[in-house]
């Protein structure tokens, strides 16, 4: 069986309240070894870890999605950084801009994710990076900031080619998701063959972005072999090279205790 990595979803979401435990038995029957849960504030990140220690084939990142900033808890930067120490915590995030939704002020978004790109930085773990209509910005918070290499992973990336090219130099990983899979995705079907390969990850964003198969329905960590074969139809190759490609890009980012945990 081809062994697959989801490098980010949301298991601790309501959405799998009721069902988790199947819906975990299913990924593991579809050959996925590892998954990084991400935190969206600070209740979510301590679930993520909770959830890391209840299965340890899950690992955790805590932070403040761009959404919750303006409402970030008391004392967010200290409690996150104690958070952060955990075994199972191997970055930060998720963070970022959002200027699509616009759920919270623009400023207080970014003076969160400063605040967030520092600690990534004193804790010395990579940050996973959220954007959505503010790869301009995000990319001068990035450059502004200066993270160490491998800075982090951009996200569900949804920006072109040049884009890309910018948040590589700076030392990211691109991660795509099930729009991967969408019948008028052709522009990342065409991005996914510039991304270098040791610097390309995939992920569900579960609950959301399901692959084409299941739209409008709950994602979940087992369809995540759709986008893999996609992947690979994509860039000419066979599923267990990208896979393979895929799974030790995780761990030259996340280090080995992603997989080693499982």
């Amino acid at each position: 069986m081809t062994v697959l990595v989801d490098t980010h979803a949301h298991l601790d979401f309501p959405q799998f309240k009721k069902d988790l435990g199947p819906v975990l038995e299913r990924a593991r029957q579809t050959g996925v070894k590892a998954i990084l849960n991400a935190g969206a504030d600070l209740a979510s990140s301590r679930r993520s870890i909770e959830l890391s220690r209840e299965y340890p084939w899950i690992s955790a990142s805590v932070g403040i999605h761009p959404h919750e900033a303006a409402r970030p808890g008391k004392n967010w930067v200290k409690e996150l950084e104690k958070l952060a120490s955990a075994d199972a915590v191997l970055a930060i995030g998720e963070t970022g801009l959002d200027f699509y939704r616009d759920l919270s002020p623009r400023d207080v978004q970014e003076e969160v994710f400063r605040e967030q790109l520092q600690l990534a930085c004193r804790v010395n773990k990579p940050v996973i990076v959220h954007t959505r209509a503010a790869h301009a910005e995000t990319l001068q918070v990035l450059q502004e900031e200066d993270l160490p290499y491998p800075a982090g992973v951009m996200h569900c990336f949804s920006g072109d080619r040049s884009q890309a090219e910018a948040f590589l130099d700076l030392g990211f990983y691109i991660s795509l998701a099930g729009p991967l899979t969408y019948p008028r995705s052709h522009e990342l079907r065409d991005l996914i063959k510039y991304i270098p390969a040791n610097r390309l990850l995939l992920e569900t964003d579960a609950p959301y972005l399901p692959p084409q198969a299941y739209r409008s329905q709950r994602n979940e960590p087992s369809y995540i072999k759709l986008t893999y074969e996609r992947a690979a139809l994509a860039l000419g190759q066979d599923l267990d090279e990208v896979a393979k490609q895929v799974y030790l890009n995780a761990i030259r980012l996340f280090s080995d205790a992603f997989v080693d945990r499982a």
